[in-house]
């Protein structure tokens, strides 16, 4: 298989951004579900530079599954938790006792979840630069 943690890792990068121009244009449900996103392919893009496929979208599960190979902080598994919970209910408008997902998400809420992929991308970039 060939390594292509490079690519993940840069549309996990372009994710974060997109992330936070849906914050600045007020669109809080995407900027949550772009920063999940990006948070999920950053530890995609490390499996891949281990030559392991990882699969399924819950970054923690990705991340814990990589704590078998790494030790991954609590406060990123903590914040990999609550991008998790965006997954889903941020598009659509079923996942929601009432009202569309628009209506369900916060500017400080996606403020916050972007900051936690910001962590996990800056962590994931990390394990990609040491050595192999």
């Amino acid at each position: 298989m060939a390594d292509r943690s490079r690519d993940w890792m840069d549309q996990a990068e372009g994710d974060l951004q997109h992330a936070r121009s849906d914050l600045d244009a007020g669109f809080y449900e995407w900027a949550c579900f772009s920063a999940q996103q990006a948070a999920e392919k950053a530890a995609k893009a490390v499996f891949q530079s281990l030559g392991a496929e990882a699969w399924g979208h819950a970054v923690a599960d990705l991340l814990t599954e990589l704590g078998h190979r790494q030790a991954i902080p609590e406060a990123l598994l903590d914040g990999a938790l609550e991008l998790d919970k965006a997954y889903i209910p941020a598009r659509y408008p079923n996942a929601h006792p009432s009202g569309s997902p628009r209506t369900r998400y916060t500017k400080t809420e996606a403020a916050r979840l972007i900051g936690h992929a910001d962590e996990i991308i800056r962590f994931c970039a990390d394990l990609l630069s040491r050595p192999r």
